[in-house]
């Protein structure tokens, strides 16, 4: 990774007295980038028109381009009368949500604004936001496409309206609580103050920053300005296929960030896996085999799809602490282990307690169902204590 910085002669006076914008009125910007060499001229000239002098700021382009775009933002930072700093990642980790985490690293003003680089997100509105946190002491600001006076004209189409429409209802369903008086947790252009950022919380995926900042962060007040979504500037737009599937894989993982949800998706997954399950036994039973093997058979179809479901939507980014051959024994150890313990169960639970045989077998389900959910978290998918991991290395070491 590297980072240049290019600071101009005068920085203007910081000294001068603010008058819409109380103090502390300083603002790092910070501006993700994707081959948008063809924007980030026309952006910062925007910015040089939009930002007042009173204002103390800096400009934080994160980029991770292909193209010369830290070359061409070097070359227009010339001319702007505020810092300007260049962070070129070579591993895009996180994707645009990880550039902009990068960025607020790297911050330090009180205030943060984070926008895109294709000179949609109007930097006219960059005062705004910052004096509406100040008045209202918010921990976070968002630029609104869907309050009064807010637009999305600029979006291109009428698939990706729809395609904005979709996520914004499906964010919003999914954390009715956490998204609580923002009606645009799909913009890309928002203030959060520095304090507010819990950033060893954050494990961004993907492009909506914002989503996740809200979700894990939780500032203390939100408000919102309206502003209206503008055309892109030149370029193409980045929002593909791809990026869809990383936005739905970081739902999920936001969603499922609380044990109780994740149990509860646990639980969904694993009614899935009666289908080919009972599949499985029905096509052995009608070629002739005895149910009883049959059935010891058909669960591990069940079994080998549920583990391939769990690891893809529930424990995805915690597959790296084991690796696949290990999880995927012990994940089919507890599967099969809830068999041989469901049977005694019910047994002690007619027997010893005089439950009958209905509500002992219901009862008897839910336990095995939670110490399996307990079980696989704990002993499949949490990392190997430091300590354990540490004699192991120096076991290799000793041995090699």
């Amino acid at each position: 990774m590297s980072q240049e910085s290019v600071v101009p002669e005068e920085l203007g006076d910081p000294a001068v007295q603010a008058v819409e914008v109380p103090e502390p009125g300083a603002v790092t910007i910070v501006v993700p980038t994707f081959n948008e060499s063809a924007n980030v001229r026309q952006l910062l000239h925007q910015i040089t028109e939009s930002v007042p002098s009173r204002l103390p700021c800096e400009v934080v382009f994160v980029d991770d381009s292909t193209d010369d775009t830290p070359r061409v933002v070097k070359e227009a930072a010339q001319d702007c009368p505020f810092p300007v700093t260049v962070i070129h990642r070579d591993e895009p980790v996180g994707g645009l949500g990880g550039a902009v985490v990068e960025g607020m690293k790297a911050a330090g003003s009180d205030w943060i604004v984070v926008m895109d680089g294709d000179c949609q997100h109007p930097p006219s509105l960059v005062p705004e936001l910052v004096a509406t946190g100040e008045r209202a002491n918010a921990g976070l600001v968002v630029a609104s496409r869907y309050v009064k006076g807010g637009s999305r004209a600029g979006l291109a189409g009428s698939y990706r309206v729809a395609v904005s429409r979709a996520a914004t209802w499906l964010t919003k369903s999914l954390f009715p609580r956490r998204l609580h008086g923002i009606s645009d947790p799909m913009s890309g252009f928002f203030a959060i103050r520095r304090s507010d950022i819990a950033a060893e919380a954050l494990r961004p995926l993907g492009y909506k920053i914002l989503l996740e900042l809200a979700v894990r962060s939780r500032p203390r007040g939100v408000t919102e300005v309206p502003f209206v979504f503008q055309e892109r500037f030149a370029g193409e737009s980045k929002s593909t296929a791809a990026e869809g599937r990383r936005f739905l894989r970081h739902l999920a993982g936001l969603r499922t960030a609380d044990p109780l949800a994740r149990m509860v998706v646990f639980g969904l997954i694993g009614l899935t896996g009666f289908v080919p399950n009972l599949t499985a036994l029905w096509a052995m039973t009608q070629a002739g085999l005895h149910y009883l093997p049959a059935e010891i058979v058909a669960n591990q179809f069940g079994v080998a799809w549920n583990f391939l479901l769990i690891e893809k939507l529930l424990f995805r980014d915690r597959r790296r602490h084991r690796h696949w051959a290990d999880r995927t024994v012990r994940f089919a150890l507890l599967a099969n282990a809830d068999l041989v313990l469901r049977i005694p169960l019910i047994a002690l639970l007619v027997g010893q307690f005089g439950l009958a045989v209905l509500p002992a077998t219901a009862l008897a389900l839910v336990i095995t169902f939670v110490l399996r959910f307990v079980g696989t978290e704990a002993l499949v998918y949490l990392p190997r204590p430091a300590g354990r991991k540490r004699t192991q290395r120096r076991t290799a070491r000793s041995t090699a």
